[in-house]
């Protein structure tokens, strides 16, 4: 495969010089219009069972429907990406989502939609989820020479928080003007970009990882890997406690903005939409570097609690957007550096069934999380899963610093140690 160079020295050379590869730059493309189209089906339906419910609980366990197959099946999701070529499964994934999208838009176009039809679809698309994600992923890094690794990573979870710019706000002036129905429907339609840039793409320009032989026992080599590897395993305990606890903003920001701050719909969109500039401006800032650390990380992690402690405290809308900004900002800084260390660090054979557990730590956390959150927030008030997500941030952060400096003085003692 060609190797691509950076367009430049300066700013935006090194910010997007994965993009001068052609694979990477159409499946970019794709994937930035779809997962904007996406935000719309997000945000509609958390909004739709919020208005028919007017219940936390049941806002946590459409989450708790949407990510629980994440939980269960991503380690098997991950092998089969690991086995597979994953840009021809990636049309059916991609194709299966777009279906679901078309029937949650078919209810939503009901007076009154049944809530357990709209958890099931829920439930379908979780299923769905669970396998794309690590493909998607994993992708990723076959598309780019091993020097753009970082970078295309990196540019990936920019992608990810543009596209969360856009959707909440599109979203939403799709909801209040036209109805939830063609919100779920115009994202429908978006999956056709993804699918026609996968159809683009030039299979012999792409750098494919080895590919996995069947085998017995994959999933559990993968968790063998994940632990005996200590920085790998350090990104990922403090990921479970990141992602259980602090990482449900579908969840916690809907019921702080419509019950603590009495805002609407288009006030949560608004608010949502701040928080994904600040995503975007961190991932850009994450997206010139060429190397990432675990320091890196930390710093991320204690900011973004921070952060969610001063928004808890938050008296109204005008003081939230500020301070949003910043949780969005650091929020990235952290999910984007311990994904990147994920994905550099890790073995290319074992690219899938890692990611797949990073998934499970980050996404399919949300429905142990996501119910306990939202009953936290009837219980004791529409800030307290804020401030729950905030000193958990916290606490993971002194952990990660505690165990990565005890890992650099066991890796100096062993080095100076007499032969």
């Amino acid at each position: 495969m060609p190797t691509a160079n950076a367009h430049g020295p300066g700013f935006w050379g090194r910010t997007f010089r994965s993009l001068s590869v052609r694979n990477f730059r159409l499946f970019f493309i794709g994937q930035l219009i779809s997962n904007t189209g996406n935000w719309l089906t997000i945000v509609g339906l958390t909004l739709l069972v919020l208005h028919l419910t007017k219940s936390g609980l049941a806002v946590g366990t459409l989450s708790a429907c949407q990510f629980g197959p994440i939980l269960v099946l991503s380690p098997f999701a991950g092998v089969i990406a690991d086995r597979s070529n994953k840009r021809n499964l990636l049309f059916l994934t991609q194709g299966l989502e777009m279906c679901q999208s078309f029937a949650l838009g078919a209810l939503a176009f009901m007076h009154h939609p049944p809530l357990l039809a709209l958890y099931a679809i829920a439930l379908a698309g979780g299923c769905i989820i669970a396998f794309d994600n690590p493909l998607r992923r994993s992708f990723v890094t076959e598309m780019v020479p091993e020097d753009h690794m970082p970078n295309a990573v990196t540019l990936y979870s920019a992608l990810v928080n543009a596209s969360r710019v856009f959707g909440p706000t599109i979203g939403g002036a799709l909801i209040v003007t036209l109805g939830f129905g063609w919100a779920f429907t115009i994202d429908g339609i978006s999956y056709f970009a993804v699918i026609g840039a996968l159809w683009m793409m030039r299979p012999e320009e792409l750098r494919i990882a080895p590919v996995t032989l069947r085998g017995k026992g994959q999933v559990r080599e993968g968790v063998r890997y994940v632990l005996r590897t200590p920085e790998l395993f350090l990104v990922f305990v403090v990921l479970g406690i990141i992602g259980t606890l602090s990482y449900n903003f579908t969840v916690v920001f809907p019921l702080f903005v419509e019950r603590s701050l009495h805002g609407g719909d288009a006030s949560y969109t608004l608010l949502y939409s701040v928080f994904s500039v600040g995503s975007l401006i961190g991932a850009l800032a994450v997206a010139q570097r060429t190397q990432v650390t675990v320091r890196s990380m930390t710093l991320g992690a204690g900011i973004f609690g921070v952060t969610l402690l001063a928004l808890a405290a938050a008296p109204n809308l005008a003081s939230a957007f500020p301070i949003v900004l910043v949780v969005g900002l650091s929020s990235i800084v952290y999910t984007t550096t311990s994904t990147a260390i994920v994905q550099v660090r890790a073995d290319p054979r074992m690219h899938g069934r890692v990611l797949a557990l990073q998934s499970v730590l980050l996404i399919g956390t949300t429905p142990i999380g996501g119910p306990l959150l939202g009953a936290a927030a009837d219980a004791f008030g529409d800030r307290a899963p804020l401030v729950i997500g905030g000193l958990a941030a916290i606490g993971a952060a002194l952990f990660s610093a505690l165990y990565e400096r005890r890992r650099v003085r066991q890796v100096t003692a062993a080095d100076i140690a007499p032969a």
